[in-house]
């Protein structure tokens, strides 16, 4: 049993004694407390807009909520560890009140702020950097003993989409990963979920090849995170904008569940649930 066990992809989270079933893709509803977030409509200026947009959310069939506070759009402005805290502790603490079977995921590369909002009730730390912007972020999440999501990127975001190069973008990203699997791992973080990267550090061309080639991240055994929702490589594909990318996003995240995503960060909660539910009707 144990060997079988082993070799079989994990598929399920354990939520501070709960467990999350992922043998089913789930999709992730993306709260973003920031002004200047790259999509205008995902811009959610107070705790009471934050507690609308979380019930639509979960009544649409979200299982995870992500809070952000700090945006990771090319070329987003930087802003203090405080500044983020007080913009993200208040619309946890709401939610966790209002919401208590809520998954609450916390989007940030920052180990103080992961501390300060797991304490405050979220459940999960979805770091766009994977450690890389703070050296204190693995030993933090091996503490808590919380998932962990963790996204490859090229540069940082005030940098990313300044000519990214690669030899091999696939080789890359997954030998990347894999150092980070192997680290955590040796640190006994228990719950890892990976996340390619898609619009981060890398052209459109390097999107799709991700994406035509996505099968291989089964190589991890470990849940799939993928995030197209309204990013340039749709409407600058397509000739369009964010707003009208709606479209888009779907097709992309058809095609990401047929390879193997687990789960769908996505802006528009019931349009993705709409492509799981359909992707699983084909068996």
């Amino acid at each position: 049993m144990a060997e079988k066990n082993f070799f079989e992809p994990k598929k399920s989270l354990n939520i501070k004694g709960r467990l999350i079933d992922l043998s089913s893709p789930k999709v992730m509803g993306i709260l973003n407390i920031t002004p200047d977030s790259f999509y205008d409509n995902s811009r959610t200026k107070s705790i009471d807009e934050a507690l609308i947009k979380a019930a639509r959310f979960l009544y649409e069939g979200a299982t995870f909520i992500d809070i952000g506070g700090y945006s990771s759009r090319p070329g987003a402005k930087d802003i203090s560890i405080n500044e983020e805290i007080d913009r993200v502790v208040p619309v946890v603490e709401s939610l966790v009140k209002t919401f208590p079977e809520a998954v609450i995921s916390i989007d940030t590369f920052r180990a103080k702020v992961a501390q300060e909002t797991i304490s405050a009730g979220a459940h999960i730390i979805n770091d766009i950097a994977a450690g890389d912007m703070d050296e204190q972020m693995f030993e933090t999440v091996a503490k808590l003993q919380v998932p962990y999501m963790m996204m490859h990127m090229q540069g940082t975001p005030q940098n990313m989409h300044q000519n990214p190069v690669y030899n091999n973008v696939l080789l890359e990203v997954i030998d990347y990963l894999a150092k980070k699997v192997a680290a955590l791992k040796a640190l006994r973080v228990h719950d890892i979920i990976i996340d390619p990267g898609f619009g981060f550090g890398k052209t459109t061309e390097h999107n799709y090849e991700l994406l035509r080639q996505m099968e291989a991240f089964k190589i991890f055994k470990l849940p799939i995170l993928v995030g197209f929702s309204r990013k340039g490589m749709i409407y600058k594909t397509l000739g369009t904008s964010a707003a009208e990318a709606l479209n888009g996003t779907s097709v992309l995240n058809t095609i990401a569940l047929q390879k193997g995503a687990g789960i769908l960060r996505v802006h528009d909660v019931k349009e993705a649930v709409e492509c799981v539910r359909l992707v699983e009707r084909l068996g």
